[in-house]
Formats: structure tokens, sequence, C-alpha cells
């Protein structure tokens, strides 16, 4: 895995390229400097967080041959200062699932992403704590 960057302007703007050459824009905001021209890259590590447990429950629970009507997410992030750094200290994801899922199906997948196959959960897992929750079809489901 590869990825390439590429400054855009005289400040913090930039774009980063995989090796399939699809484009992601970085900045910094402009209270620190930035122009706003793009996600952050602490917000880009919350995504990555989101995007590869998403992945992981959908391919679940295809494979179980469930009805997804509908899957939504949400992820926020609790920094903490350690030295000059602010690393994420808490994770908290919210999944909004709609169709004709099992519940035990939609729970137990969520569990398996992040125990066994979110490789982006799995890499902050010593120093980030992430908690979640599946709504499924407008319900919270108890954790397995």
């Amino acid at each position: 895995m590869k990825i390439k960057l590429n400054r855009v302007n005289d400040n913090f703007h930039f774009e980063l390229k995989n090796e399939r050459g699809h484009i992601v824009k970085v900045d910094n905001r402009s209270e620190f400097g930035g122009n706003d021209l793009g996600v952050s890259p602490m917000e880009l590590v919350l995504m990555g967080v989101a995007g590869c447990s998403a992945i992981d429950m959908i391919s679940i629970l295809k494979k179980q041959r469930q009805e997804i009507k509908s899957f939504k997410a949400e992820v926020e992030g609790e920094r903490v200062q350690v030295g000059e750094a602010k690393p994420f200290k808490d994770i908290h994801l919210i999944f909004y699932l709609e169709g004709n899922i099992k519940e035990d199906k939609a729970a137990k997948a969520a569990q398996l992403s992040f125990e066994k196959y979110c490789s982006v959960s799995k890499t902050l897992e010593p120093t980030a704590t992430i908690h979640y929750k599946v709504v499924l079809n407008g319900v919270e489901l108890e954790k397995i």
C-alpha cells in the first residue's frame, strides 16, 4: 500500500493519491492557519474507523443474506493532550441500519468488526478505546 502526497498551495492544503488514483484533499482548519479546503488528518482517522467497520459489517451481513436497505454511521472522537500531541482517547460510533436484518446478526457483525476484522480500529486499540452501538430499524440493540 502506497500513498503519494502533493502540496497544492503555499499553506497546508494537500492532495493525497492512492495507487489506484483516488484523491483525498487534506488541509488544516482556518483557526490553525489552514484554508479549510479539505478534511484534517485526524478527521481522516475517524473516517477510516467508520469506513473500515462499515465495510466489515456489510460484508458479514451480506454473507448471512440479510437485506440492508440503509446503512449510516456517526463517529466522534475525544482527544487528550499527550505532550505536544492530541491523540484520540475515546472514539464513539453509532451505526444506523434499516432493512430485513435479524437483531442478533447486526449486533454480531459489529462485534466481529471491532474484535476481529477492522484493521483501523486494531491499529488504534493500544491508545484509544472504541465504543459502538447499533440502531436497527430505529431500535438500539444490546451488545452481544
